[in-house]
């Protein structure tokens, strides 16, 4: 999207929209950095999974943190923002499965659903809604003479 005006609902979604994200990222670099740090035997979930799948779904976890923010701060790719999060609503739904798989019940599923949702609702917005802008930011040092 070209440097424009936004009109006022356009920038309420957008400040929905960095909430989440900024909520997202959270979520998913703990999540992930945990299952990168912690020890083998207290990764046992529901279901055995290899430790090297859960190891892999952990930088994917935080990759997709960081595609939820550094796109948009840095202003550089900020296509990859909608993608981070479409790839985070994959993970999202192997999580789901997971648990409902592993016995665990429909109510332990609820948060990785919710989850889900709510990243689906930032690819959807960054990419149709209120893209962000890919235009970098005035640089306030070493600028050549004109």
């Amino acid at each position: 999207m070209p440097t424009t005006t936004r009109t006022p609902r356009e920038r309420k979604i957008n400040a929905a929209l960095w909430t989440v994200q900024l909520l997202l990222a959270a979520l998913f670099l703990f999540a992930g950095g945990m299952k990168l740090v912690v020890p083998p035997e207290m990764l046992k979930g529901p279901i055995d999974l290899p430790l090297a799948f859960i190891r892999f779904i952990g930088v994917c976890e935080v990759a997709g943190g960081l595609g939820m923010i550094l796109p948009g701060l840095l202003r550089i790719r900020t296509g990859l923002t909608p993608l981070a999060a479409a790839g985070l609503v994959i993970i999202m739904i192997g999580a789901v499965s997971t648990t409902l798989i592993g016995g665990m019940g429909v109510g332990a599923a609820v948060v990785p659903f919710v989850t889900g949702l709510l990243a689906a609702a930032v690819a959807y917005g960054r990419r149709y809604r209120v893209p962000l802008n890919s235009t970098p930011r005035r640089r306030l040092a070493l600028q050549p003479a004109a």
